[in-house]
């Protein structure tokens, strides 16, 4: 991949991957609606790795803005007092194993639909219907994350599995799970984005070793894109916790017409 290309799907990908739109569905449909003519090989060998490492550029903004949470987490480990950071960090837990464990069982089938740019944009529409059924379809939800059982956590973990598809969104499917468990807007997206870093830190163990073997200036431009996804995640992040703290009505409304939108015009282009 050439620096612009890089450049142009780390910004693609700062933003999605915490917008509720799918960033591997963005991933997989940029090359195609741009023409990019990419090596075949680099598409088989080094492509999904190559996201992983965008996706690391994320993890470590996620990690920076709710660094004081992490840090209290770690701080709860060692004291007796901090209950309700130990009681966050044991739902932060129970709902990450889900995802990496079915991660871990279906990883050859995923890899098999990954590359397919009319299935993402197809389960992109699908996304879509997730994003406005689950906020019409949500109560009122005041709670906030301390107060989830293990069950609900859980459940919110399995929503979020449905990323493993390209074209349904983790951060969209976490959200909506957290509306349905009772969770106010804000508290539903904290939760979501405590539950990234470690999925995506965990795919990273498993996908980045394979850019060892690649071409020096492909390691260079995963590295650079890693730096610009990072960058443009912390701003995202910081837009994104924003506007679910002043919207409370039809939050995830814009997001599901963007879904319908870009994934039809991609299937009638594709």
């Amino acid at each position: 991949m050439t620096l612009l290309q890089t450049i142009l799907l780390a910004l693609i990908q700062g933003v999605t991957e915490l917008f509720p739109v799918s960033s591997v569905a963005h991933a997989v449909l940029t090359p195609k609606l741009f023409g990019w003519d990419l090596d075949p090989v680099f598409l088989r060998d080094h492509f999904l790795p190559f996201v992983v490492m965008l996706h690391l550029g994320t993890a470590a903004a996620l990690l920076l803005f709710f660094g004081r949470d992490w840090l209290s987490f770690a701080a709860a480990l060692f004291s007796s007092r901090a209950a309700t950071a130990r009681r966050e960090l044991l739902l932060v837990a129970v709902g990450t194993l889900p995802a990496a464990a079915i991660g871990f069982l279906l990883e050859k089938k995923l890899r098999a639909i990954f590359p397919s740019a009319t299935s993402a944009a197809f389960f992109l529409l699908l996304n879509g219907i997730v994003l406005y059924a689950g906020e019409k379809l949500r109560g009122r939800g005041t709670r906030q994350v301390e107060e989830l059982t293990i069950l609900q956590a859980t459940g919110i973990g399995l929503a979020q599995s449905l990323a493993l598809v390209p074209g349904f969104s983790r951060s969209g499917a976490s959200i909506v799970a957290g509306f349905w468990a009772g969770l106010s807007h804000e508290a539903a997206a904290r939760f979501s984005m405590l539950l990234a870093a470690p999925i995506i830190a965990g795919a990273s163990l498993l996908e980045l070793p394979k850019l060892a073997h690649a071409a020096p200036d492909v390691l260079e431009m995963a590295a650079i894109g890693g730096v610009v996804s990072g960058i443009v995640a912390l701003i995202s992040v910081w837009a994104l916790m924003r506007w679910f703290q002043r919207q409370e009505v039809d939050a995830m409304l814009p997001f599901a017409i963007y879904c319908w939108v870009v994934g039809g015009l991609c299937l009638a282009f594709l």
